[in-house]
């Protein structure tokens, strides 16, 4: 028998109105994850002497892609049937839904339309470096989810147990700030591996340790979340987790792929010495 917790979460998902205008927490911190992502990324692209004016370029084709890559995810991969037959509905954001596999195909089509018109950057240098901020501002959303008291978790009889009082009064695993705790150990990990190597990265090691990182976590927290739609009630795995196995496998491939390839050059490098 699941007892309560003394963690109640009750706050409103809104900071203040303006008339008819409301200042979300999630909204915030979204914004607060772009900025301190485009301050970090700055610093990559000054220390490796390229052009900021390419970076401004850059966030507005990353941002247009994540939100429209998100908000598809979570309508073709959670509520296909209701979006298809209501096709307004999908522009409608501000009532919420996005999901994150779709942005990252959202980030990844974005990239590549920048490459055209920027084909001066490689597609790896510029997602190596990307990939290394992209967990930081995941981490800020879902701290925004639990704002907004969604994506909660199932029934929890543990301590740190959290009943968000605007769904029931059922205590729950606080699903979100787990996600949140491990997108920052990730950013952290990346981010300081990043320093280590002076910028001299191998091409596509850091995006195939975000890939089974970001999404291998994102595997196993999701047995901790109560279920995002109802078709997901009569399947062994959520849908989240059937979309990240794709995600980490090509991660494992990557990193094979970028070790041997740093090995094979090395070689080559020996061999003309």
């Amino acid at each position: 028998m699941y007892q309560f917790a003394e963690i109640g979460w009750g706050i409103s998902p809104e900071i203040f109105n303006l008339g008819p205008l409301a200042v979300r927490w999630y909204s915030l911190l979204f914004a607060l994850g772009i900025i301190i992502s485009y301050q970090i990324m700055s610093k990559f692209f000054a220390n490796e002497k390229k052009d900021l004016k390419d970076l401004d370029l850059l966030t507005v084709y990353v941002v247009i892609g994540t939100v429209l890559g998100a908000r598809l995810g979570h309508c073709l991969f959670y509520h296909p049937g209701y979006y298809l037959s209501n096709p307004l509905e999908i522009i409608q954001i501000w009532k919420g839904g996005l999901a994150s596999h779709g942005a990252a195909v959202g980030i990844l089509l974005s990239l590549y339309c920048f490459i055209k018109k920027k084909p001066n950057f490689s597609f790896l240098w510029l997602i190596d470096r990307l990939v290394i901020v992209v967990p930081l501002a995941g981490c800020l959303i879902r701290i925004g989810n639990f704002f907004n008291s969604e994506i909660y978790g199932v029934p929890s009889d543990l301590p740190w147990a959290v009943v968000f009082e605007r769904v029931d009064s059922i205590p729950r695993h606080p699903a979100q700030l787990y996600e949140a705790i491990a997108y920052l150990i990730i950013f952290l990990f990346l981010f300081f591996y990043y320093k280590k190597l002076e910028g001299k990265t191998k091409d596509g090691l850091f995006l195939g340790y975000f890939l089974v990182l970001l999404f291998g976590a994102r595997f196993f927290l999701e047995f901790f979340k109560d279920l995002q739609a109802e078709v997901e009630s009569g399947m062994t795995f959520h849908i989240g987790q059937w979309l990240s196995v794709p995600f980490v496998l090509a991660g494992i491939y990557i990193i094979y792929w970028a070790k041997s390839k740093k090995k094979k050059n090395d070689r080559l490098r020996a061999q003309k010495l």
